[in-house]
């Protein structure tokens, strides 16, 4: 599998999402779409992380973006999640991993000495077009969600 690199079509996806809904990534042309890959539901870093794209809501939507986080948790946690947080944004559910695969974010992670397979916390902007503008990878959430709007500003 071929690293995605700035400048390529971001691969296209359909899956399911909070609240019994569907999304499909190529049906969104026309907007940024900011895609944070994030390892699980509820824990302390995506929750840091969800809860910054929260926050700052209001100024990605003022710049036509559309956030979507996406991770292996079911769409039944990812309705816990989003309720428990107040979170307004879609939350799609890769439990096939096909789209962490395409993406390259599925990766092994090694943690007090074992190894398994994991979602590498990535984040990627997507332009009007489809095509890949920015990618982070190995995204340390302090300061994160800061640096993508900066990003989209500049």
């Amino acid at each position: 599998m071929t690293e995605l690199k700035i400048g390529d079509n971001a691969p296209d996806f359909t899956l399911p999402t909070d609240s019994d809904g569907e999304i499909t990534l190529s049906a969104l042309q026309g907007q940024k779409i900011i895609l944070y890959f994030y390892p699980k539901d509820d824990t302390p870093g995506c929750t840091k992380e969800s809860c910054g794209f929260n926050e700052n809501l209001a100024a990605f939507n003022k710049l036509n973006t559309t956030i979507i986080g996406l991770s292996k948790c079911s769409v039944k946690k990812h309705d816990k999640f989003k309720e428990k947080y107040g979170l307004e944004f879609t939350l799609a559910s890769d439990a096939d991993n096909d789209t962490c695969e395409r993406y390259g974010t599925w990766v092994e992670k090694n943690m007090y000495g074992k190894k398994f397979m994991g979602i590498e916390r990535s984040t990627f902007i997507i332009d009007e077009q489809g095509k890949i503008e920015h990618i982070w990878r190995k995204v340390k959430v302090s300061g994160h969600v800061d640096d993508v709007l900066n990003t989209i500003k500049d």
